[in-house]
């Protein structure tokens, strides 16, 4: 099956209902300063134009590539073959993962994570390795930290 977006052949980052205005910003920053489009999947734990959201992507979030997606059905039907899934849960450390060019790097909820039909719908579930006391790190750093490995890995990182 190919993937279904328009621009298959880029990565992407996608967040599932996310509730956290301030880590939206960052990642929309993240993403905007990486050339990488990003899928917001609805329903947020915030109003889309909350000042935080405002305050933490800075004039960034104007030219991040953004889609925004009503509902997970909605996001699924856009979706390629490849969902790469950044999850505490996670049963393949992300040192271990070979990446490709065009997959969607998903990030739950920072409250909820993501329910079992997407946990099923993931191609991979991957977990950053954290001393055994942490138990999760900021979705913004998770993001970062997922995504600089992936571009690495398929050589993609901004010229």
């Amino acid at each position: 099956m190919k993937a279904r977006y328009a621009i298959a052949h880029f990565m992407r980052l996608a967040l599932f209902q996310p509730d956290q205005a301030g880590n939206v910003g960052t990642i929309l920053r993240l993403a905007a300063c990486l050339g990488v489009p990003i899928d917001v999947i609805e329903p947020c734990g915030f109003p889309w134009g909350d000042r935080a959201l405002k305050r933490a992507g800075m004039d960034y979030a104007e030219i991040a590539n953004v889609t925004r997606h009503e509902s997970w059905e909605r996001f699924e039907a856009m979706l390629g073959d490849r969902l790469v899934l950044l999850t505490t849960g996670g049963d393949t450390r992300l040192d271990a993962v070979r990446f490709e060019q065009d997959d969607v790097l998903l990030l739950g909820s920072e409250s909820a994570g993501v329910p079992d039909i997407v946990h099923d719908r993931a191609t991979l579930r991957i977990r950053i390795p954290q001393v055994p006391r942490a138990r999760s790190l900021n979705i913004a750093v998770a993001a970062g930290i997922g995504l600089a490995e992936a571009l690495r890995q398929t050589k993609r990182w901004p010229r």
